[in-house]
């Protein structure tokens, strides 16, 4: 398996217990992707500006957009024949040119209510996007909320409600529709830290600043999800890619009181029942003393493994779906992205 590590040093490759690295002369990579070969950086500072990295053949070049209003770049999506990049401030591109040329989409920022959304901590960050090949794009924004557009990025609906539990099941109990009142206890905290698809039609996980949801309707509405976990807060969550129920999370102590795990032991926190239930899993991972951050892009998932990455330069790998760990790399830089390569 290889691992594509996004630090503030730049961008590092992980492949059968070797490091590679640093690339994109040094760069801080908030996010890589990586599909037959090829790789795609983002990143970016106040100093270098934003830009896209990209590998092909061994060789490297750098995309300067133009990114217009863009301090940093967060994130990157393959969308078909398209290649799509978030940023920060929250304005979505795309390329469609394997990231030679860029241009913004104006739909996103231009719908109602733009010029109200407030940023998060670390600024308003366009940090998450999925796409599910089809023409659905969903984006997530600290701290703006979810938005969802079904004809590849044209039109633009928030997707911020919450809907009611009922049973073990976790049926939807709902009336909404067009026309209903959106009312403001039915709407969930906007400061959303990651999205990721799970393995059904319409099925999104969520982990926002106070805790987990799950939506089976495209992110129409959200069912939270937190019971069982030792925290509401955390940023990363990852999903299995063909198995609906599965997905991991890595549960902090709280906004204000260190965010490291809790009680200093570090847990990737599991379900099988699409949140239904969680078990703490920690074969392999420190058991105390324990104060790394892993940050919202920090964790990953395939079919073969589920890795994550921490603030402190280490990366974990799961040959188990999550039941025991491995330190494939540390001392790194502070890592900022893991993904598989595709």
């Amino acid at each position: 398996m290889e691992i594509l590590v996004g630090t503030t040093k730049g961008l590092f490759v992980l492949e059968d217990g070797r490091v590679e690295g640093p690339f994109c002369e040094g760069w801080p990579i908030n996010h890589a992707i990586g599909r037959g070969g090829e790789i795609f950086a983002a990143g970016g500072s106040g100093w270098l500006g934003a830009g896209v990295w990209r590998r092909v053949g061994g060789e490297w070049a750098v995309s300067k957009g133009p990114f217009e209003g863009a301090e940093q770049l967060w994130s990157l999506c393959l969308d078909r024949d398209r290649l799509l990049a978030g940023s920060k401030p929250a304005y979505l591109y795309e390329s469609l040119d394997g990231g030679g040329t860029w241009r913004r989409l104006e739909a996103l920022t231009d719908q109602p209510g733009a010029d109200q959304w407030m940023p998060g901590a670390a600024g308003l960050t366009l940090h998450t996007i999925l796409a599910d090949q089809k023409g659905g794009l969903w984006v997530g924004i600290s701290a703006a909320g979810v938005f969802e557009s079904r004809d590849g990025g044209a039109s633009w609906a928030m997707r911020n409600r919450r809907g009611n539990r009922a049973g073990p099941a976790g049926a939807l109990a709902r009336d909404w529709g067009d026309g209903v009142e959106f009312r403001q206890e039915d709407e969930i905290f906007s400061c959303v830290h990651n999205l990721a698809f799970g393995a059904a039609e319409g099925l999104i996980y969520m982990q926002n600043h106070q805790g987990v949801y799950r939506s089976r309707d495209g992110g129409a509405v959200w069912e939270e999800v937190t019971e069982g976990l030792p925290s509401t807060f955390g940023f990363p969550v990852a999903a299995h890619p063909s198995k609906p129920g599965v997905a991991w999370v890595f549960p902090l102590n709280g906004d204000s009181i260190g965010r490291y795990p809790v009680e200093g032991r570090a847990l990737v926190w599991k379900t099988e029942d699409g949140g239904e239930s969680w078990a703490g899993k920690g074969k392999g991972l420190p058991e105390r003393d324990c104060f790394f951050t892993v940050l919202r892009q920090g964790m990953a998932s395939t079919d073969g493994g589920v890795a994550f990455g921490t603030n402190s330069g280490s990366v974990y790998l799961s040959r188990d779906e999550g039941e025991s760990w491995e330190e494939v790399a540390r001392h790194l830089p502070t890592v900022l992205s893991v993904e598989f390569m595709g």
